[in-house]
């Protein structure tokens, strides 16, 4: 597990210095990269919700696993929706005009979604089940309200 958050991290830096030079890449590329951090985001929520919902045993090392990739790429959405990556040709986006429209809008529910990543991160070391179920609901609302507000169906 340590060599995966380690690989995770050093992706999580490469992605910050790619950030400076965002401007250079083209805005399709940055869609492709946005829909790859959701499906990771996706990937490592799903086995959370289901020891949350009890359909599978309570696995605390692999709960704070998990948790800590959320909240790492948490992190990268800001850059994921840089402006001028509306839509690009060739590739499909989901993304509603109102992240580049309502930019203030669509930053408050970044901000808010990644603050509740980072309360999971740190209710995930308690080690109790009682102790990450609220905060992981809180995180599942705040992915809920983004998609409900800024993506297409």
């Amino acid at each position: 597990m340590k060599k995966s958050i380690a690989s995770i991290t050093l992706a999580a830096i490469a992605c910050g210095m790619a950030g400076s030079a965002l401007a250079q890449v083209k805005p399709e590329d940055v869609i492709k990269f946005r829909k790859s951090v959701m499906t990771i985001q996706a990937w490592h929520m799903r086995p959370m919700a289901a020891m949350v919902k009890g359909q599978r045993p309570y696995d605390q090392d692999a709960f704070a696993y998990n948790a800590q990739v959320i909240g790492l790429t948490a992190r990268m959405k800001g850059e994921a929706f840089a402006p001028g990556t509306e839509k690009a040709a060739d590739v499909e986006t989901r993304a509603k005009p109102e992240i580049w429209t309502e930019p203030e809008k669509f930053k408050q529910a970044l901000d808010r979604f990644q603050a509740e990543a980072s309360k999971l991160v740190e209710a995930s070391k308690a080690g109790s089940l009682d102790a990450v179920r609220p905060v992981f609901g809180a995180v599942a609302k705040a992915c809920g309200a983004c998609h409900d507000a800024f993506r297409a169906k």
